[in-house]
């Protein structure tokens, strides 16, 4: 039995609606004169669309992305009586069958609301964005030709509690179909599984539409074999009117590692019923959560409905794509976040196996943003939810769209949590549904993350919240719950938020998610990018809009480009972080002498052994020694250690990295035996563990002895040879122009550099950077002092960096030294007016001619990183060029850095350029100025400078998540007072 999803439309008891239909907009509903549902309408001036779809992907209205803020006035339930509408027609061939002459009339999906007529008949009006309405529309259908019409609001009383952070979209966006059943069938049925010494007890639970019939139920396992066959049997006095008790000897339990998933089959006369069903059981005991008696951790992501070009229009095969770049990135779960997903997402998810936080349709953060004369947080937090999440007129739609999210789905085993929504506030509609919930469903959890908020006016009821759930918490925060004894499980409903470049903190909450066995794991912020393929621009670039590219009176701008991947999928070097954070084993220790390495295993149910082979190998100063691939012999069990033998050589001298890499061994229905998962990186003990080629590169340069001789003015400092000619600014204390065998090197002057393009990351540091003035300081030499000391000319400058209105940031004594072979190298003692906030960085900026292409390194690559985003690279010696190390972001900011580098060379056309270091640093190149990537709020608005622009730093600030996520940790921030920064600039032919 294949998927169950795969067979929707091969029942002849479906009829799908989905397709071609007619569809006319209006910008109100007070334009909507005629009756375009009664039979014989003309609709000519309708056009052709396709459905699923939403209409600003028509042409019709326009996107809007709003965060918190209402796209609406906040004046619940009222909303603007210029109401845009769209009316929809079908018309479809239909028999009645006649063993199923019932016809029930779904939609998966509208947006906000609508009212459907059948052959000009009302049928009903639903709401509920993202919940499945069903209408009886038997005696509205005829044999032969009908004709279905359907009228969508954009806006209605449900806005309000649908104020999602995505676009908002208008539309019927979800699958339509027809359902023809008998007269009398089991209407709803309700599984559980609960296990007991050695065995499993599954219950079905079943009421009926029409007179209750007999019927089998029979359990078959992945085989198709059945395992047991029971019927269904009467049981007053509770919602279900029938009952099935079934013993499963021996079971095979349901987990994301192993989806294991049983067929079950209810046949009654004239309808047969098939769904899977996994065994598993969820228990909480000492504040730890256990899923089939083993101690969990969600390795999570928080994923909406989102296409660049389909809007939240998702099919499978989208569904697939993300479902699968998930599982090779060692995720194990998914909040659908922030409302129900297509119901085939959570068979999906029980099938390749994921763990779920199912979410109710409830947001009304907007209510958050009403004016309040005291605008302080804590105002704000105590009133935000009186309008709507703590008064008494919502608790009808609360708890119909906490129903509506719990029947729909609760027979899937991927479902752990119940989520009643998100961000609300709390108060009585939330403590009514749920109650609801922890009565309906005893043996899932609840969790709701707004119950975090308290009020002054009375004492709220978190009785039947089972999980204590937190977005963006700092450690610090963590570390406090875990000090309280707490008696519930902690959980990162929300953290590290992926925006743009970063998230730059996974490394330091993974750590802390399996310090305490409390704290049961996380979803990062989130899956992908939201934005609009809007094509391509004169020069063939891909144009991707976000909030305020379409004119909306209100927006939120780029806050919607928050995900691991970008819009079309491609892999943000965020998610590579990911993957290698989250590897599934980890190398604790290496014993040289003996060649033992000691691997923890980090998966929840699977023996290492069974799951993955190693491949290891030797790399010294960039040169592979050795490649050997290992497969574990003994077990290592889940959270336990184990040790293999490697059998290597080292070199006496050199930088020797052992690197382990960790390959699926059997591979699975999303990923490919083979594939790589992660990977350790082990510094290796020799004699000299400095980098040779560094070493070779800071040695004095030996050439026949040439003449220097220094011509000084009150500007400038030229030092001269037969060679080169470079002029030095006395007012600046930087080179000016760099002439080597009479070619100029240098496009612009040499400058001190501590700007750099905010990151998304730093939208909160970027003000108070801005006020600093870091990104228009200057640099100036109070005084200048040279000599000839054997074969260099030794400058010394005494230098500061201020900008324009401000008070100096940095003091800098700086030595530089020009060598007769043309070589510079520079000694840079800095400090650092402490009443300034951190720096973005410090280093140098050269502007190289465009012609530098060619670019080689050692250091951590292939792709970007920095002091805390750098666990996904590795050390090697990278050959590459200027163009491939741009990340591009589709709102411009920092980029490409590479951190722990021991040198760097670009090359063209024969000619070179490098840098070194005696002290690991880091760099970018980029054809593109951090100005213009400040400046630019599109990727496809970048223009090139004219120049290789090379940024050679002592370092850079961290990424870390602060775009929502806690403040940049300290050990991350470049806020020295003292430091020292030195570099030695090559120039030449060859080295």
């Amino acid at each position: 039995m294949g998927p169950l999803v795969e067979n929707r439309y091969a029942s002849d008891r479906v009829t799908e609606l989905n397709g071609t239909w007619q569809f006319q907009y209006f910008k109100s509903i007070y334009d909507l004169e005629e009756k375009f549902y009664e039979l014989g309408y003309d609709c000519s001036k309708f056009t052709k669309v396709e459905v699923p779809g939403v209409w600003q992907n028509y042409g019709y209205d326009s996107h809007q992305y709003t965060n918190v803020r209402y796209p609406i006035p906040l004046d619940p339930p009222y909303v603007p009586q210029e109401n845009p509408c769209g009316a929809y027609i079908k018309k479809f061939v239909y028999q009645k069958p006649e063993k199923a002459p019932k016809a029930y009339l779904n939609f998966e999906g509208v947006d906000s609301c609508f009212y459907v007529w059948v052959n000009g008949t009302y049928v009903g009006y639903s709401q509920v964005s993202h919940a499945t309405s069903e209408f009886d529309v038997t005696d509205a259908l005829a044999d032969g030709e009908n004709t279905l019409a359907v009228l969508v609001l954009k806006w209605c009383d449900g806005t309000y509690l649908e104020d999602q952070d995505k676009f908002r979209m208008s539309g019927i966006f979800r699958d339509v179909y027809l359902l023809n059943r008998p007269e009398q069938v089991i209407y709803d049925y309700f599984t559980t599984t609960e296990l007991r010494e050695g065995q499993a007890v599954l219950t079905v639970k079943a009421r009926y539409q029409g007179q209750a019939v007999p019927a089998k139920l029979t359990l078959y396992d992945a085989d198709h074999k059945a395992v047991v066959s029971q019927a269904l049997n009467e049981e007053a006095g509770t919602e279900y009117t029938h009952k099935a008790v079934m013993l499963v000897k021996e079971p095979k339990l349901w987990n994301p590692e192993q989806p294991y998933l049983y067929t079950l089959v209810l046949e009654t006369e004239g309808e047969v019923i098939t769904d899977r069903i996994g065994i598993r059981e969820i228990v909480v005991k000492d504040a730890v959560l256990y899923v089939n008696g083993t101690a969990i951790k969600f390795k999570g992501v928080n994923r909406h409905d989102s296409d660049p070009v389909t809007g939240f229009v998702i099919g499978l095969e989208q569904m697939k794509k993300d479902l699968q770049m998930m599982k090779e990135s060692n995720f194990n779960a998914v909040r659908s976040s922030h409302y129900p997903n297509a119901p085939y997402f959570y068979q999906l998810c029980d099938e390749y196996g994921f763990f779920v936080i199912a979410e109710a349709d409830n947001e009304s953060h907007g209510t958050q943003s009403q004016y309040l004369k005291d605008s302080s947080w804590e105002n704000v937090s105590r009133k935000w939810n009186e309008r709507i999440s703590d008064n008494p007129d919502f608790i009808p739609a609360t708890m119909d769209r906490t129903k509506l999210c719990v029947h729909r789905e609760k027979n899937r085993p991927c479902i752990i949590i119940w989520s009643m929504g998100n961000e609300c506030g709390y108060g009585c509609t939330f403590e009514e549904a749920l109650k609801w919930t922890k009565s309906f469903d005893p043996a899932r959890l609840t969790c709701y993350e707004s119950s975090f908020y308290r009020n002054d006016r009375r004492k709220y009821d978190y009785t039947n919240i089972d999980i204590f759930s937190r977005m963006y918490p700092s450690l610090e925060e963590i570390q406090e719950y875990m000090e309280e004894k707490p008696d519930k499980p902690f959980l990162l409903i929300e953290y590290c938020h992926a925006m743009g470049n970063g998230p730059g903190d996974l490394e330091d909450y993974f750590k802390m998610v399996y310090k305490y066995d409390v704290l049961c794991g996380g979803f990062v912020w989130e899956w992908c990018d939201h934005a609009i393929y809007q094509g391509q621009d004169a020069n063939g670039k891909e144009k991707y809009f976000y909030g305020g590219d379409f004119g909306e009176e209100v927006h939120d701008g780029n806050f919607c480009m928050d995900g691991l991947v970008y819009p079309d999928r491609t892999p943000h070097t965020g998610l590579l972080e990911y993957q290698n954070v989250y590897r599934p084993a980890r190398a604790v220790s290496f014993c040289q002498n003996t060649g033992e390495l000691c691997l923890e295993n980090y998966m929840n149910y699977v023996d290492l052994k069974d799951y993955l082979y190693l491949t290891y190998e030797v790399n010294c100063d960039g040169k592979l020694l050795e490649k050997k691939q290992l497969e574990l012999k003994e077990s290592i069990l889940p959270r336990k250690k184990g040790t293999v033998q490697l059998k290597i050589c080292v070199p006496e001298c050199g930088k020797c990295y052992l690197k382990v890499s960790y390959h699926l061994k059997q591979g699975n229905a999303l990923v490919v035996p083979g594939s790589v998962i992660g990977f350790d990186e082990i510094l290796l003990e020799n004699k000299d563990e400095r980098n040779q080629q560094a070493v070779k590169l800071l040695e004095y340069r030996k050439e026949d002895a040439v003449s220097m001789q220094v011509l000084e003015t009150d500007r400038f400092l030229t030092i001269e040879t037969e060679k080169f000619t470079y002029l030095y600014s006395k007012l600046s204390g930087l080179f000016e122009q760099l002439c080597l065998n009479g070619e100029e090197l240098l496009a612009a002057p040499m400058e001190v550099n501590i700007w750099r393009a905010p990151t998304d990351n730093d939208r909160k540091m970027k003000l108070e950077w801005m006020a600093a003035g870091y990104d228009r300081s200057k640099t100036r030499a109070y005084d200048t002092k040279w000599e000839i000391s054997g074969e260099s000319v030794i400058i010394h400058s005494t230098m500061s960096v201020a900008a324009v209105a401000l008070q100096k940031v940095l003091d800098i004594e700086t030595e530089w030294k020009v060598q007769s072979t043309g070589e510079i190298s520079v000694n840079m003692q800095v400090k650092k007016d402490m009443e300034f906030p951190q720096l973005p960085r410090f280093g140098l900026r050269l502007f190289l001619k465009e012609e530098y292409e060619s670019l080689k390194f050692y250091g951590l690559g292939p792709h970007e990183s920095y002091v805390d985003k750098r666990r996904s690279c590795s050390h090697d010696l990278y050959e590459t060029t200027v163009a491939e190390q741009h990340e591009d972001y589709l709102r411009p900011q920092e980029n490409g850095s590479h951190t722990d580098c021991d040198y760097v060379m670009m090359e063209t056309e024969g000619r070179t350029f490098g840098a070194v270091s005696s002290r690991p640093f880091t760099f970018n190149v980029s054809y593109y100025t951090q100005e213009e990537l400040t400046e630019k709020a599109h990727n496809f608005e970048l223009e090139k400078s004219g120049s290789t622009i090379v940024c050679l730093d002592y370092a850079q600030n961290g990424i870390g998540s602060n775009s929502c996520g806690p403040e940049l940790r300290k050990e991350y921030r470049l806020e020295e007072e003292t430091f020292a920064f030195d570099m030695k600039l090559l120039f030449g032919k060859e080295w």
